[in-house]
């Protein structure tokens, strides 16, 4: 069977030290999966490896389908600086394509449409023009989702997607995120330490001490 995202006794840390040892999972297209462990487990790591931007100590990771480290989007767990960002809300979806852009400093009229269309998909578009930093944290994270896809993204890694959000509107941020994957053909893997949570997906993986217990 070909997975999209391969991990074979994955060990990963900082300055050679390991946090997560000889992990041994995979995501399948369409997975909508959960990565739960209680902070410090290793999660944040193992997902910075998936994404390129720490290496592996040991083990590899092998990307399948055709799928390139590039294609995979992140949502990162929203932090005070970022609640406080003072730029529109197309603004912020449109910077999402910046990554793929290289040296150039101008947008595209595809990228202006992809922009556009996500924040339609979204249901953002009546907000648009307002000011990201004015949002409610639903919104927000609303916006935030937009943006991780405006590169078209194969895989959605979604860090605490729910975190500092009340109960019903982390509610509907997970309904965004399931219609995303049975509607939109998105593979969503969610971080998270919260069980509640997790008990929602379809596939959960347990991490403790950087280890996988089940």
């Amino acid at each position: 069977m070909s997975y999209l995202i391969e991990c074979k006794n994955l060990t990963a840390g900082y300055e050679g030290m390991p946090v997560v040892k000889n992990l041994s999972f995979n995501v399948s297209a369409g997975d909508y999966l959960c990565i739960v462990g209680e902070n410090g487990s290793g999660k944040s790591t193992l997902m910075k490896t998936i994404l390129g931007l720490r290496s592996a100590l040991s083990g590899e990771i092998i990307f399948g389908d055709g799928l390139k480290q590039t294609e995979i989007g992140y949502l990162p767990q929203q932090t005070a600086a970022q609640k406080d960002f003072p730029a529109t809300v197309r603004e912020v979806v449109l910077s999402g394509c910046l990554g793929r852009k290289g040296f150039s400093p101008f947008y595209s009229k595809a990228d202006k449409k992809l922009c556009d269309d996500n924040i339609e998909l979204l249901g953002i578009t009546g907000i648009a023009h307002r000011s990201y930093r004015n949002l409610s944290g639903g919104q927000q994270q609303r916006v935030a989702i937009a943006r991780a896809l405006v590169n078209d993204p194969s895989v959605l890694l979604c860090d605490e997607p729910t975190g500092n959000l009340d109960v019903s509107t982390g509610n509907d941020v997970l309904s965004l995120l399931i219609d995303l994957n049975r509607n939109d053909n998105r593979t969503i893997v969610i971080v998270t330490h919260d069980n509640q949570l997790a008990e929602k997906c379809d596939r959960i993986i347990r991490i403790s001490d950087g280890k996988i217990t089940d």
